[in-house]
């Protein structure tokens, strides 16, 4: 579903991203680790056509991103870090306006919006001005614009922040459902747990290459590591621990 091949990106003299390939297969989902600076969010955005990479290509479904994207974007739906909600709208207002920039059609759109509100707990919100919402709140409406839409593909950075834990667990499950029924969706967490728990494959970045990639075992197994959960081996494998002032390497 996700190609990308021989990808680099360039900051000036700062070299984010260097000939990175990666493949994200239909129906998974994928976790994508990195330590801060590592190149994560660069590839993120190159993916969802936010920026162009100076070379490669990158395809989803087989239409080319980084040329003529609009085919491509209308299979992706994205939830950045932090994603930008138009607060002087109400929360119905709001989804009618994403679901016009997609083209929905208007009985799709009735039965999806009414699901998916339901389901985050909005329902009973939905007339309510988003500057009102708390943070959970913004991030559960930024949850229902996306799964109204039924993307073809998923890209969540940082989903859980300001969720609760009802709120992860619904998140959690619908996920599951969503992968299930064929969605493929890429998940970027600074909670390796939840990356772990969650994920079918998982590609770990450092320094801008891919250092790591595979089931959470077959990782594991590539780093000939006895530790018994993700975590350690993410941070022997980017070297970014310390403990009693000793590097784990």
């Amino acid at each position: 579903m996700i190609e990308i091949r021989n990808c680099t990106k360039r900051y000036g003299e700062l070299l984010a991203v260097n000939d990175l390939g990666l493949d994200v297969g239909v129906g998974e989902i994928f976790g994508f680790l990195g330590p801060n600076g590592a190149g994560k969010s660069t590839t993120i955005k190159m993916m969802v056509g936010l920026i162009r990479p100076d070379s490669g290509s990158i395809r989803i479904a087989g239409n080319d991103v980084t040329g003529s994207s609009d085919k491509a974007k209308q299979l992706i739906a994205y939830i950045p870090e932090k994603g930008y909600i138009f607060e002087k709208m109400t929360a119905w207002e709001y989804l009618k306006f994403i679901g016009g920039l997609y083209g929905m059609d208007e009985g799709t759109f009735m039965d999806n919006t009414e699901k998916y509100l339901r389901t985050f707990g909005l329902l009973d919100w939905k007339n309510e001005m988003i500057a009102n919402f708390s943070h959970g709140m913004k991030q559960r409406l930024l949850l229902t614009s996306s799964f109204m839409r039924s993307p073809k593909v998923l890209i969540l950075d940082e989903p859980h922040n300001g969720l609760d834990p009802k709120g992860v667990k619904v998140l959690r499950d619908l996920l599951y459902e969503s992968r299930d029924k064929g969605m493929t969706i890429v998940l970027c967490t600074h909670i390796i747990a939840i990356a772990e728990q969650m994920c079918d494959n998982i590609a770990i970045i450092n320094k801008g290459h891919i250092i790591a990639h595979g089931s959470s075992d077959e990782i594991k197994h590539y780093a000939k590591s006895d530790d018994k959960n993700l975590e350690d081996v993410f941070l022997r494998l980017t070297s970014d621990y310390q403990e009693q002032g000793r590097a784990i390497s």
